[in-house]
């Protein structure tokens, strides 16, 4: 009995003692914890320019953050930028802060730092107890580029002769690479590619005035290094003046009734709007989406050149409309809208044959708002052109045409009055006059003159 009684008495000691050991236990295995603590740094590139911030994210979620240091070496020479203590939430409790953002400034030339190969060094400790209460530590080596120097810009193309709404092309060449470099035309920048030429470091740009940039526009060309270092030099131009025609539109309700139903799945309206007031909301909002969505399309563009010579015009075609005439639309003799036609309107047989304007490669090949049925074509560099309200389309997005080959056939689709082509010249984001194009004596003088000057890669030739 009495045998029983001790073992009863051991067996109560037993579960009390571990009772008493479980919450030291848990207590230890928590804060001995070795998860380590998390570094994110967000680098975008290697490169540092005069001023750089480094946006550094922190994580310990068991134990908490404890200290942060960060440093920059280069050659030997150690700079500090950060060494902080973060607070404790008490012995058992580990750190109060789990997460941290750190923004950290680095100027070189503050620090007396050369350019060339840089180390920057992170390490990050927690409040775990391992390590002898040091915590679990995080180690991080970025090795970097350190360059305060801006890009050097040669300008290469000499004579810039161009006309209000008209083309032209500008060759130039960094002394290093760079991550943004081009033309800025007023407020409007045109990115210049490399690719064509043996040289890697020689771009060409072609550029755009719009119908509103006469002379005085200003012309220059920017490069941005990979640092963010920043080069301008100015580009020698003469903008001749053109004055564009006004063109009065007579909007109609048998057009209206004519027009409307093909945009009901188009646009939103009120039920109670009336056609006017739809055909204003068309020809405002959609036109702009519209430029929008192409505008979009042109930012990818082949870094080859895809056309040769001189571009065609539709054959046995009449002029309907002129680039960038100024029209006013008027219905039952109140103007209701003003806008600016960015192509020109060629109009033959109904259903005539639409070639090819030169050779490249179909970007675009469906119904676009107030264009209709609509193909976009990409000559290569940021040079495209525009066949629009056509009764059909005979090539699809990705095809490969030749210079003449038929893309379609002229129609009414969109917006259109009658059967026409709608064809246009786009460089980049703006369309500028396409009867250029059509000139052989233009593109010789004003655009191969200047690609010629130097060899192309053999890809080119």
């Amino acid at each position: 009995m009495k045998e029983k009684n001790k073992n009863r008495k051991r067996w109560r000691v037993g579960i009390i003692g571990a009772i008493l050991l479980l919450p030291v236990l848990w207590l230890l295995l928590i804060r001995f914890e070795g998860q380590k603590p998390e570094i994110v740094l967000e680098l975008t590139s290697p490169f540092i320019g005069k001023f750089h911030e480094f946006s550094i994210s922190l994580e310990d979620k068991k134990s908490g953050l404890r200290k942060i240091w960060v440093a920059m070496i280069k050659n030997g020479k150690e700079v500090v930028l950060s060494d902080d203590e973060l607070p404790s939430a008490g012995l058992f409790s580990g750190g109060k802060i789990k997460t941290k953002t750190l923004n950290i400034t680095f100027e070189p030339e503050k620090h007396e730092f050369s350019d060339g190969k840089a180390i920057l060094r992170l390490a990050v400790w927690d409040y775990s107890w391992r390590g002898w209460w040091k915590g679990n530590q995080t180690y991080v080596e970025k090795s970097l580029i350190i360059d305060t120097h801006p890009p050097e810009i040669e300008v290469i193309s000499r004579a810039h002769n161009l006309t209000q709404g008209g083309a032209g092309l500008v060759i130039y060449s960094t002394s290093e690479d760079c991550r943004l470099s081009g033309i800025q035309v007023g407020d409007n920048f045109f990115p210049g590619y490399a690719g064509y030429y043996k040289n890697p470091q020689i771009r060409m740009a072609f550029i755009g005035l719009g119908y509103q940039q006469g002379p005085g526009t200003r012309i220059s060309i920017k490069a941005v290094d990979e640092a963010g270092n920043t080069a301008k030099a100015g580009v020698r131009h003469h903008i001749r003046k053109k004055v564009f025609r006004n063109d009065d539109i007579r909007i109609s309700d048998r057009f209206l009734n004519w027009k409307m139903p093909e945009f009901e799945n188009t646009i939103t309206s009120e039920s109670t709007g009336s056609l006017v007031d739809k055909f204003i909301k068309i020809n405002r909002e959609l036109r702009k989406a519209n430029y929008q969505q192409i505008t979009e399309l042109a930012k990818k563009t082949a870094t080859v050149k895809l056309w040769k010579g001189v571009f065609l015009r539709m054959p046995g075609s009449a002029n309907q409309a002129g680039f960038a005439d100024h029209r006013v639309y008027y219905y039952k003799g109140k103007v209701i809208d003003r806008q600016v036609h960015l192509g020109l309107d060629l109009a033959s047989v109904t259903h005539a044959p639409v070639p090819a304007a030169n050779s490249g490669v179909v970007i675009f090949s469906e119904p676009l708002g107030i264009y209709g049925k609509t193909v976009l074509i990409d000559h290569g560099f940021g040079l495209f052109s525009m066949y629009a309200h056509l009764n059909r389309s005979d090539v699809s997005q990705g095809q490969r045409v030749s210079k003449g080959e038929t893309i379609g056939r002229t129609g009414s689709t969109g917006l259109a009055g009658g059967d026409h082509l709608h064809f246009g010249i786009l460089i980049h984001n703006t369309f500028v006059n396409p009867i250029e194009w059509w000139d052989a004596a233009w593109i010789k003088n004003n655009i191969l003159s200047k690609i010629e000057v130097l060899p192309a890669a053999p890809a080119h030739k």
